[in-house]
């Protein structure tokens, strides 16, 4: 539209797989921006990126780089969210953080637009954008709660090595040659970047993503527990959760349990309350073998959910498959739909 209003956007951490999914997506749907401001770190400064067909020049992420700026995408780690997201605030900017700095603050929203849209309106100049594992599920979740209730959910995760970085991503096809050549691995990076300690992904399974807290669950964990309960201003439903690291490169899988709060409710109630959801696709065909995998999910936005079934034991419980990519509806997707809500309700 011609006459629509243009925005002076900022991504910053640019230069990572985030950070560059984000303009994908942006130029992908003909985001109104007036001019884009690529932000990085100091030794990024001076390269350029591509964007609609144009090298802009990336500048150094800090204060005075945004100015003028009214939409600002932070992709670039949780200490310079910290260090820099008042910043950009404080010159006139509406910050869509990518990171986990702000996620459980009480006055910063956190929005899975599918889910809880309106919550953006509370915005006191920072919108967060949930953890990725968080993101997909609770998509899935949302129409089944307004249909039947929820009260537990039990989630295990089956993540790819993309959600701790581009680095992990080498370090897995490195490891899977060494070890297919009969070499001995090195392992630099999994389960956690900064821990001393350290484990082999290539044909291998990590129940560790973050680090540890006090009560042995990880951090990851804990993220998907709280997120998921405030995202659905829900703070009273019972969420548990085991991530685990798995070696394949991109998109998150997740097996899902639930208890709704009727009895009587079957497969085809949940089937029918999925399809035709906006950002859902129902992919549950046994017959066919039809489910969604990590290979059929990537590079789409949409979350994928089959395998519904009911428990064996338990009346009002089901078990169902989550599948999304998550450096897209994960990260990049998510954070563009909100900027996308946040400028329909400007």
């Amino acid at each position: 539209m011609a006459n629509q209003k243009q925005y002076d956007v900022a991504v910053v951490g640019v230069t990572g797989a985030v950070g560059q999914k984000i303009l994908e997506m942006m130029e992908e749907i003909d985001f109104p921006i007036k001019q884009l401001h690529p932000l990085a770190s100091k030794r990024s400064a001076g390269k350029n990126v591509v964007f609609k067909g144009e090298e802009v020049e990336i500048k150094e992420a800090k204060p005075e780089a945004f100015e003028g700026v009214e939409i600002a995408l932070f992709s670039a780690g949780g200490s310079v969210s910290r260090q820099l997201a008042h910043e950009a605030v404080e010159r006139g900017a509406v910050v869509i953080d990518n990171t986990s700095a702000f996620r459980m603050d009480e006055n910063v929203p956190l929005v899975v637009p599918e889910v809880n849209k309106e919550d953006i309106n509370e915005n006191n100049g920072i919108i967060a954008n949930p953890n990725c594992s968080t993101i997909q599920m609770v998509v899935a979740l949302e129409p089944l709660r307004e249909k039947f209730g929820l009260n537990r959910v039990i989630v295990s995760t089956y993540q790819s090595v993309s959600g701790s970085g581009n680095a992990a991503v080498e370090e897995l096809k490195d490891q899977s040659r060494k070890m297919l050549d009969g070499q001995e691995p090195e392992a630099s990076i999994l389960p956690v970047k900064s821990e001393e300690k350290h484990y082999p992904i290539a044909f291998n399974a990590l129940p560790q993503i973050d680090v540890f807290e006090d009560n042995h669950y990880t951090f990851e964990e804990m993220k998907m527990i709280n997120e998921t309960k405030k995202i659905m201003h829900q703070p009273e439903l019972k969420v548990a959760a085991t991530c685990v690291r798995l070696p394949f490169f991109y998109s998150h899988a997740e097996s899902v349990y639930i208890e709704v709060d009727g009895d009587d409710v079957s497969i085809e109630n949940l089937q029918d309350a999925l399809r035709d959801q906006p950002g859902i696709v129902l992919e549950d065909d046994i017959a066919n073998q039809v489910y969604p995998t990590p290979l059929s999910s990537e590079g789409k936005t949409d979350v994928f959910v089959g395998r519904i079934r009911k428990d064996l034991d338990v009346p009002n419980g089901f078990h169902f498959w989550v599948v999304s990519d998550n450096l897209l509806k994960g990260a990049a997707w998510n954070s563009v739909q909100i900027a996308q809500a946040f400028i329909q309700q400007d």
